[in-house]
């Protein structure tokens, strides 16, 4: 670093405040960046939390991926049944990255009460059914327990049939399925609500009630172990086309995979539309933050015409007192990203351990409160990005400072 750098960097920390125009408008540029900081880790980490909130919901009624019959492939009830007795359960060894495999079975019927009737799924779950994903969904009461020698009556119900049935936890109600044949009588079980879970995604908790397996192996007079199909979780959810391709490889030929993406395809293809949404916010913010700092630098370099004209009288070159100015608004950009980080990562901390902001229209995002989630590593980039970008837009503006003649700044000094 030259003598001349070294002396102009050093007036302008001294200097940096001294006009109060300059001044305002500095503040006004830290606060533009600290505010824009703020705003994009919110818009980053409500999309992605509400991203991850959906995905998991879906996954936790359906697994990442299904293995069943062709026959059942686009159906939600179980049509032909699936042999248990498979090298790929109950461990599922063949394919890295695959957490549990659980064996289910769904069967459609009908509630009846005294007062009214709702058309549900039964979904049948055994003794290696992970409960874990409904834990936060339970409301009251226990998960059934499946893990008796007989089967036994007791049933998990969602809160809005409950609600629509105007049934409590203790109770218990009739349900009729259909058999194959129409003509025949349905099959009637008596169920016990044992408990009460409330997902938030009414797709699902319209319909769904999760019971013993038995029940509907015992009612499509399936052989023992037969199920309806195979629910895999897996460990990324960004890899799960690649594993779908990877779990059809190692499975017999006469079984499918498919995974809840091409499965659900309209609640994907709605939230990866969010992404487009983030980056737009991300790149408007940017902009208008970078308009802000160039203002800024207009200001300091009009405010330091006359300590220019000395430093190029002293012989200083175009690009060193560029430098100046550049670092000088790199670290305004810094004190604004610090301000911005505190505050955003704070904010969001705030919103994932209170949950304090709500969704107005929660049937619409299938969640009532706003899910916040943010990795360190998009901090990270959003910080240098932001850095460097107002850098490099400051780049231009700087060139102004090329067309100040020294003996015209000096002067009139």
């Amino acid at each position: 670093m030259n003598y001349e750098f070294f002396i102009a960097k050093r007036i302008i920390k001294a200097k940096q405040y001294k006009s109060s125009v300059s001044a305002t408008i500095i503040k006004i540029a830290i606060a533009a960046i600290a505010i824009g900081i703020v705003m994009m880790m919110v818009a980053i980490a409500t999309g992605m939390g509400l991203q991850k909130t959906i995905q998991e919901k879906v996954a936790a009624f359906n697994g990442h991926i299904q293995i069943s019959n062709f026959d059942n492939n686009d159906s939600e009830v179980s049509l032909t049944p699936v042999d248990s007795n498979q090298e790929f359960y109950p461990d599922f060894t063949q394919v890295s990255g695959v957490n549990h495999i659980q064996a289910v079975a769904t069967k459609a019927g009908i509630i009846r009460t005294e007062k009214t009737f709702e058309g549900v799924l039964a979904k049948g779950v055994g003794t290696d059914y992970q409960w874990t994903a409904f834990e936060d969904f339970l409301k009251e009461g226990r998960f059934p327990n499946v893990s008796e020698k007989r089967e036994n009556r007791e049933v998990l119900i969602s809160a809005y049939l409950a609600r629509r049935l105007e049934l409590k936890l203790g109770d218990t109600f009739k349900t009729l399925f259909l058999k194959e044949n129409t003509s025949e009588i349905p099959n009637e079980r008596t169920f016990e609500i044992v408990g009460i879970y409330d997902s938030g995604f009414q797709k699902f908790d319209a319909n769904v009630l999760l019971v013993d397996i038995r029940h509907i192996q015992r009612m499509n007079k399936w052989k023992n172990g037969e199920v309806g199909n195979f629910e895999v979780f897996i460990d990324d959810f960004d890899a799960i086309q690649a594993k779908d391709d990877e779990i059809y490889n190692v499975i017999p030929p006469n079984l499918d995979t498919q995974s809840i993406i091409s499965k659900f395809p309209f609640i994907f293809e709605w939230i990866s539309l969010f992404d487009v949404n983030i980056f737009l916010i991300i790149g408007i913010i940017i902009i208008v933050g970078g308009i802000n700092m160039i203002t800024a630098l207009l200001v300091l370099i009009l405010d330091r015409t006359p300590m220019i004209g000395i430093l190029k009288s002293l012989g200083s070159s175009n690009w060193s007192i560029r430098k100046v100015f550049l670092y000088n608004a790199a670290y305004l950009i810094g004190i604004g990203l610090l301000w911005g980080n505190i505050l955003g990562i704070g904010f969001i901390w705030a919103q994932h351990t209170f949950g304090f902001l709500k969704f107005p229209n929660p049937e619409q995002y299938h969640t009532s409160i706003i899910p916040t989630h943010i990795e360190v590593w998009q901090v990270l980039a959003l910080n240098v990005g932001t850095l460097v970008l107002c850098v490099l837009m400051l780049l231009i503006p700087s060139y102004i400072i090329t067309k100040i003649s020294p003996v015209k700044a000096i002067k009139f000094q």
